[in-house]
């Protein structure tokens, strides 16, 4: 309710109101930065690098890292005094544009080319391209090297196909351990949607395509491997997600996003592994991706300082150091061959960045997904077209 609420510019030290005339407001106002923070090192990462431009511009700003961000933007915005910069994810994007919340500032950035073209559709809406992704993730096969080479594989055996991810998914699968762990969401068995074709709405997000025969044939794939016994949700492992059964060995193979690397670090710095890129499936590679931009508020006094700042938090130089600090991958291409060199072993992840497909970004689709999910538990024992047919009734919904 209270992200419902459209926002109009008001308050002290505006010295123009907000875009009159394209023109972004501009104060003596300090700016307010909230982020999610995944821990110690992104927060630390984060506050440093405003401290730096803070010093430079003469701005001041400061770094709150929010305990609940969704809960405590919307306060903000209800309440009329919301953080100026934020942490925002893309199927939050769609209800803050949607009620006048949201700056749409995207393509008065100097580095608006620089991103990667998927990423600035998922934060594109209604034609207007609103934030800069601040960075973003992509699911890759992350194999277990120990146990594929045990089973007499080599890699001349990683799977570019689904058959051949069917065939070594069974030739490691012991009593010990299922060949593919994973987590038993959309999150993940949306990326075999994605080979297949398919996606749950177009790339807009406008319209609904989740019963379309592309979802429905990765559907029956994955509980074609779920009924072999070569695949198993990480729940049914034991596990509570697919880098949790990776790493105790309960699954020889996972699909996981670049994230996994640093749990991996932390709880599991024994298991030697590698990844691939996920085998294509009957249209081709295909996988998803995840991200969040920087948002600005409508309703901020400076929104001229605001824009400079995430410029500054995007560029090549700060998106690398964020990366050496906390593991994200930087949303600029220019910034690609620099990774590339700092993490040979993960350079798959990256190269999704030409074909990934985002996940829903309309108005209430994450509700959908919620739904949609807890279908996907039961999938083994339930009606692939079912399942989809059921989920394009509750997207069609939300766009009537």
């Amino acid at each position: 309710m209270a992200a419902s609420i459209a926002l109009s510019a008001c308050g002290s030290g505006y010295t123009t109101s907000p875009q009159k005339n394209g023109t972004l407001t501009s104060s003596n106002t300090a700016l307010t930065v909230m982020i999610g923070s995944s821990g110690d090192a992104e927060t630390a990462a984060v506050k440093s690098a405003v401290a730096d431009w803070s010093k430079a511009s003469g701005t001041g700003a400061t770094v709150v890292a929010a305990s609940n961000l969704g809960q405590q933007l919307s306060q903000g915005f209800a309440a009329r005094k919301p953080a100026d910069v934020f942490y925002l994810s893309t199927d939050a994007l769609a209800g803050y544009a949607s009620n006048g919340s949201l700056l749409a500032y995207g393509d008065q950035l100097t580095n608006k080319d620089d991103f990667y073209p998927s990423l600035v559709k998922s934060f594109t809406y209604s034609g207007k391209f609103y934030c800069a992704p601040k960075d973003f993730s992509t699911l890759q096969l992350v194999i277990n090297t120990d146990i594929w080479e045990k089973a007499g594989l080599s890699d001349s055996d990683l799977p570019t196909t689904w058959a051949q991810l069917a065939s070594v998914s069974k030739k490691l699968t012991t009593p010990e351990h299922v060949g593919l762990g994973i987590s038993g969401e959309y999150a993940r068995i949306g990326s075999f949607m994605a080979q297949a074709g398919g996606s749950l709405m177009n790339d807009e997000s406008t319209e609904a395509t989740a019963d379309s025969d592309a979802n429905i044939k990765a559907l029956d794939y994955v509980k074609d491997l779920l009924a072999a016994g070569d695949l198993k949700y990480a729940k049914d492992l034991g596990a509570g997600w697919g880098g949790e059964a990776f790493g105790k060995g309960l699954a020889a193979m996972t699909i996981e996003g670049n994230w996994i690397t640093g749990a991996l670090r932390a709880d599991y710095p024994n298991v030697k592994y590698k990844v691939a890129e996920l085998p294509a499936g009957p249209a081709g590679k295909g996988t998803l991706q995840f991200t969040n931009c920087w948002g600005i508020a409508a309703d901020s006094p400076n929104q001229a300082a605001a824009l400079k700042l995430v410029e500054q938090l995007t560029s090549k130089g700060e998106q690398l150091a964020f990366s050496k600090a906390f593991g994200p991958m930087p949303s600029v291409k220019s910034a690609a061959p620099e990774w590339k060199s700092a993490n040979p072993a993960l350079v798959p992840f990256l190269a999704a960045a030409d074909y990934a497909k985002g996940v829903p970004a309309g108005k209430g689709s994450a509700d959908v997904v919620t739904e949609l999910n807890s279908k996907l538990e039961t999938l083994v024992t339930s009606d692939p077209q079912t399942i989809l047919g059921a989920t394009q009734k509750n997207l069609e919904a939300l766009a009537r």
